[in-house]
């Protein structure tokens, strides 16, 4: 969790500066070039800087979201954050591992799905033996739910 923190005040602290330092001395600059109605440049700025405010205030409501988050009341018994799953695709007829995380750590590549992916939304409160069928990207896939392993029982 201390990661998606890191990583989410990182963007925030960049995006600030740029904010509160860089922006206001393009938008300076821009002005300097006279008539605001046709100046490009000046319109660039200020719709800049109306995106970094706007994905500041996105990045301070998710910061809030991580930090309410309480490990202590996360399931011991059911699929949920941090959980590592072994799924049996019975399509593909292999298995394949996930372990469900937030947005922010996602790397699908590297079997980390996030909770609001598809697949990871219909794992979430699922239990060993559970079948899920899934609509992804590529079609319908339908799983097995061989193991699960909680943030509680792991290192």
């Amino acid at each position: 969790m201390e990661a998606v923190k890191k990583k989410l005040q990182d963007e925030l602290s960049v995006l600030e500066h740029e904010l509160h330092h860089k922006l206001p001395k393009d938008i300076q600059h821009a002005r300097e070039f006279g008539d605001l109605k046709e100046n490009a440049e000046y319109k660039a700025a200020k719709e800049r800087q109306t995106m970094v405010q706007a994905r500041i205030s996105q990045l301070q409501q998710r910061l809030i979201e991580v930090d309410s988050i309480d490990v202590s009341k996360i399931p011991t018994d059911r699929i949920a954050y941090g959980s590592k799953v072994v799924l049996f695709d019975l399509e593909k007829e292999e298995k394949v591992t996930y372990k469900l995380v937030t947005s922010e750590e996602s790397d699908p590549d590297n079997g980390m799905i996030s909770t609001v992916s598809p697949i990871g939304q219909a794992l979430m409160g699922k239990e060993e033996g559970d079948e899920i069928k899934v609509k992804t990207p590529t079609g319908w896939r339908t799983f097995e739910i061989e193991r699960v392993k909680t943030i509680h029982e792991q290192e």
